[in-house]
């Protein structure tokens, strides 16, 4: 992110962000690997800030993630006293051959697994380093019903980056995909920071589309 001539600041070997615009509150995602193999994936929300205010005096909200629950009686995530929700935050680790090998996550509801499944695969099957596999084309569905209140869901929607290839957008809705091509660069907020155990060589990437993500050694 830039500055503009109006509003520029310096930094002190930190990222600068500029101040120009409206900004929001949302989801992040943050991941550390060290030299002795400890990992940390972290993906704090705000998400509950607008649907469970703070008690007046009382300091604290009835909880941090009760919009998941379900109204409706006799479903698993049906809501019931002493019982958690189910969640869309999903900060995860990788161990490979039982060594911490990878930290990764990424803010965006029900699409938090879906992007991360595709990123991990990539890396970890295909071979791609960790900013190749968070830059390459991202895709998701919103055929299941939403995690978040109205439960709306598009049977057979699947959404793509304009990046992936025709071809592939053309084989999709051949198969019954109702494909809705998005922007180049709009899916997918992935991060992540690993350790290779045998070389002790530490390495992350960042998401370079929307919102800010750095990848930074120390």
């Amino acid at each position: 992110p830039g500055t503009d001539a109006g509003n520029a600041a310096s930094g002190a070997g930190e990222p600068t962000v500029s101040r120009v615009g409206e900004t929001g509150g949302d989801t992040c995602h943050v991941d550390v690997a060290d030299a002795s193999g400890n990992l940390v994936a972290a993906t704090p929300s705000g998400g509950w800030l607008q649907s469970s205010p703070t008690i007046p005096g009382l300091g604290f909200c009835l909880g941090t993630r009760a919009q998941m629950f379900w109204l409706t009686e006799g479903l698993p995530n049906s809501l019931a006293g002493g019982k958690r929700p189910r969640t869309t935050l999903t900060p995860s680790v990788a161990l490979r051959d039982g060594e911490p090998y990878l930290a990764f996550g990424t803010p965006g509801g029900d699409t938090q697994d879906q992007w991360s499944l595709t990123f991990f695969l990539r890396h970890v099957h295909h071979g791609m380093n960790l900013q190749a596999a968070i830059d390459a084309p991202m895709f998701h569905t919103s055929h299941f019903p939403n995690s978040f209140y109205p439960r709306e869901s598009s049977p057979g929607a699947v959404v793509v980056e304009g990046r992936l290839p025709a071809k592939t957008v053309t084989a999709l809705r051949a198969r019954g995909h109702r494909v809705t091509v998005d922007g180049d660069w709009t899916l997918g907020r992935l991060c992540a920071a690993g350790r290779d155990p045998r070389r002790g060589l530490l390495k992350a990437g960042a998401n370079p589309r929307g919102m800010q993500g750095y990848a930074v050694g120390r």
